[in-house]
């Protein structure tokens, strides 16, 4: 059962790769979400919230049972960027400048973590890895959403 959370956790792999692991989950996710572009709208945001939902709580399960193997926010494990990534675009044409852009704005909120997000991270084992990104997600989103908005507006 390991070698699954492991598989999961690590994003198939990209959480292993030595330069900004993080950066790579994101991009995992967001090369995973493009070809739900084929899908109707409603399709591809089902697909997108159950992929949150399941890998919010397989995350935070995993992180919890690998804590002593791994640590407790070890930089391998990138499905917190994954789903992260996936609020971000959710509800969005999954087109690629909406990913890139997506994609651009959620590192910045990951990285910086302004707005509480950090205090997230306090909450501890498995959750508090995976609710700083989800909430960076969510800020992401929010911020793309008005963007798009201003966009359209001219």
């Amino acid at each position: 059962m390991k070698r699954f959370y492991k598989l999961l956790l690590s994003g198939f792999g990209a959480g292993w790769l030595p330069i900004a692991p993080g950066t790579w989950g994101a991009a995992v996710a967001a090369l995973a979400a493009w070809p739900l572009a084929l899908l109707a709208p409603a399709h591809a945001t089902l697909v997108l919230t159950v992929l949150i939902i399941s890998c919010t709580w397989i995350g935070a399960r995993g992180s919890h049972l690998l804590a002593n193997e791994w640590g407790e926010d070890p930089k391998q494990t990138v499905i917190d960027e994954m789903v992260g990534m996936w609020i971000t675009i959710l509800g969005f044409p999954l087109h690629w400048p909406i990913l890139l852009a997506g994609f651009l704005l959620f590192r910045i909120f990951d990285i910086l973590k302004p707005f509480g997000v950090r205090r997230l991270e306090d909450i501890g084992g498995g959750w508090g890895v995976m609710l700083d990104d989800v909430m960076a997600g969510v800020y992401a989103n929010l911020l793309l959403q008005i963007g798009c908005l201003v966009i359209a507006a001219f």
